[in-house]
């Protein structure tokens, strides 16, 4: 039985969400943050004095030193697969509610978790204020009152910001000349033809990141939505152009499927509000008239008038996830349970030798040597489990068992080293 307050436990508490999570629980008397588990303990007790002191909060180093019975609420945000995944299990095993905010094991095992949660009857939901789950809801509130979605996405973590008088074009702090923007900051009668020339001169900045694609992987889980193409579309694109340029092709913009997810880069000029990462849907419009008063009060509307976009501007991060928090304990299902009409897989990126060990690496979590695809199920599916293709994240810590061209999906009789554990989780999840 829950208490009063709440009793949350956070892993990976050092990180940036946890910061957000934790500053913002000292203002909510129902919740109570009681153990931080992360392996940089100091740093962890850096952090809670540097909140001006969490009254409940113990730095926990690892798994063994959970005390599991002193626990309402898990919230797994360590994003390491293998140890992420053991704290889920085993707080469901307990009885023990999830906040799933590591996209990482969601988009490895979040299905076999899920279905566990359902058969001990706790709660399982990803964390409010990240993209999934914030984008999850927006598609909620569009489909159920009766809008058709064409296209539903968020934008990349780092705008591209261009100013005019410059010709500079920042991104994070990466500054290139792409003074030839000033010719193509509108969008031409043919749509294709501007994103060609914007994605030329923007070529020299890395814009996709395989946390988008593992985003988008996740919000496949749970709505279904399929990618329009295995790397997505990622078009730079000013916000005000969205509903054009993810018109469906026949209509002159790039989507070929509906429901297709996808992430574009927010070109702005200095000054001009930014999507913050935010989360859009693109629908069609009905009505002529009423479409022309939404469009008179600001919203966005295609310039045919057939298509519209809704969006968020933001993901606060950890200070909105008390909301899950709320729905889990209280048993809310907001959304439908998860099962992989996607699988987040990894292409190799150049050919690669058997003994290659792969690590996941840096913010965004990528590894070297293959890039993130979101493939259909079907065809990442085989007769024999080991044929499956191996979910991205799957390869961390994993090593190579032949030799792989350029080109080739990994495939999990690729990989030696995996946990027996989450590759279980992966082919039951796949399977169901």
């Amino acid at each position: 039985m829950t208490r009063a307050p709440i009793r949350v436990a956070l892993t990976g508490a050092r990180g940036g969400f946890g910061r957000t999570f934790l500053a913002q629980l000292r203002s909510i008397d129902r919740m109570t943050a009681t153990q931080l588990i992360d392996p940089d303990v100091d740093g962890v007790r850096t952090l809670i004095s540097d909140l001006g002191g969490l009254p409940d909060a113990e730095a926990i180093p690892g798994h063994d030193d959970v005390r599991w019975d002193e626990i309402d609420v898990l919230v797994e945000a360590s994003g390491r697969v293998e140890a992420g995944y053991r704290y889920v299990a085993e707080a469901i095993s307990r009885g023990i509610h999830v906040v799933m905010v590591s996209k990482e094991i969601e988009s490895v095992a979040g299905v076999s978790l899920a279905t566990a949660a359902r058969e001990r009857g706790v709660g399982y939901l990803p964390g409010d204020g990240d993209q999934p789950a914030n984008l999850l809801r927006l598609l909620d509130w569009v489909e159920k009152v009766g809008l058709h979605v064409v296209a539903l996405g968020k934008s990349g973590e780092y705008d591209l910001v261009f100013d005019p008088a410059t010709g500079i074009l920042d991104q994070q702090g990466e500054r290139i000349d792409a003074a030839g923007l000033v010719d193509h900051l509108f969008l031409a009668d043919d749509i294709h033809e501007t994103l060609a020339a914007r994605a030329e001169i923007v070529a020299p900045l890395k814009r996709a990141a395989a946390a988008d694609s593992c985003e988008m992987a996740v919000v496949s889980l749970y709505s279904g939505a399929t990618a329009d193409t295995e790397r997505m579309h990622y078009p730079v694109a000013r916000p005000s152009e969205l509903a054009d340029i993810y018109a469906r092709r026949s209509d002159g913009g790039l989507i070929d499927t509906d429901r297709a997810v996808d992430v574009f880069s927010a070109l702005r000029l200095p000054g001009e509000t930014s999507f913050a990462g935010g989360v859009f849907t693109i629908v069609t419009t009905g009505d002529d008239e009423v479409w022309e008063l939404l469009a008179g009060k600001g919203h966005i509307v295609s310039r045919s008038g057939e298509y519209a976009c809704i969006y968020w501007p933001y993901h606060f991060m950890g200070v909105e996830t008390p909301l899950t928090i709320d729905a889990v304990v209280s048993g809310a299902t907001p959304f439908a349970a998860p099962r992989h009409h996607t699988v987040l897989a990894a292409r190799s990126s150049a050919a690669l030798t058997a003994g290659t060990t792969f690590e996941v690496r840096g913010h965004h979590h990528e590894i070297d040597g293959v890039r993130p695809v979101i493939i259909d199920r079907d065809d990442a599916l085989s007769d024999t489990d080991e044929a499956l293709a191996a979910a991205y994240y799957l390869l961390s810590g994993a090593r190579l068992a032949r030799d792989v061209a350029e080109g080739e999906l990994i495939r999990i009789s690729d990989l030696e080293g995996i946990a027996d554990d989450v590759r279980a989780a992966f082919v039951e999840g796949v399977r169901l």
